[in-house]
């Protein structure tokens, strides 16, 4: 049986859940998450807990068991407190802006980068080497966080790039350390 498949969701104050032919929409304060989840795992809505059943052991119900719950309660977790990704931009020269809703990176290369981000996704330059991405959907965040990112990964040598906050560059020595 999976272990996260058969963890309860509660609910927190403020959320609603409606189940129409595992068409699952979560309604909660910071706004509106609809998904739609395969017909073997049964959802099951009881006050203010969601179970996810599955019918059989086959490879494919159990794959399904545990990523439908976690799923949903990202949904939940999204729509009542949100998700967020901070980004870190290290190196002289390499910063960030605001264009409108789009991201303005110069990152290096001879021209600007213009990122823009996923649906109900919301990007802010606190500074110029700071980004903070947050929104409801946690792939969408996570996407466009990923894609900034991708724009210059920090190298291991210098640890120039866009690195998430937090995040540790494993450094390498330079061709002269072995030289005496």
């Amino acid at each position: 049986m999976s272990r996260i498949g058969k963890k309860l969701i509660t609910l927190p104050a403020g959320v609603t859940v409606t189940n129409n032919d595992n068409v699952v929409t979560v309604t909660g304060p910071k706004g509106t998450l609809t998904k739609t989840f395969d017909k073997i795992i049964t959802i099951n809505i009881n006050g203010n807990e969601i179970t996810c059943t599955r019918p059989n052991d086959e490879i494919k119900a159990r794959s399904l068991h545990g990523t439908t719950r976690a799923l949903l309660n990202s949904m939940v977790v999204g729509v009542s407190e949100g998700f967020k990704k901070e980004l870190e931009i290290v190196g002289i020269g390499y910063r960030a802006a605001m264009r409108g809703e789009n991201i303005v990176l110069n990152m290096g290369y001879s021209h600007e980068v213009v990122i823009k981000p996923e649906p109900g996704v919301k990007v802010t330059c606190t500074d110029a080497t700071h980004v903070v991405v947050e929104g409801i959907d946690a792939q969408a965040v996570g996407q466009t966080a990923a894609v900034i990112r991708a724009v210059r990964e920090p190298e291991p040598y210098k640890g120039k790039g866009i690195k998430y906050k937090g995040e540790f560059i494993l450094r390498k020595e330079g061709k002269r350390a072995g030289k005496k």
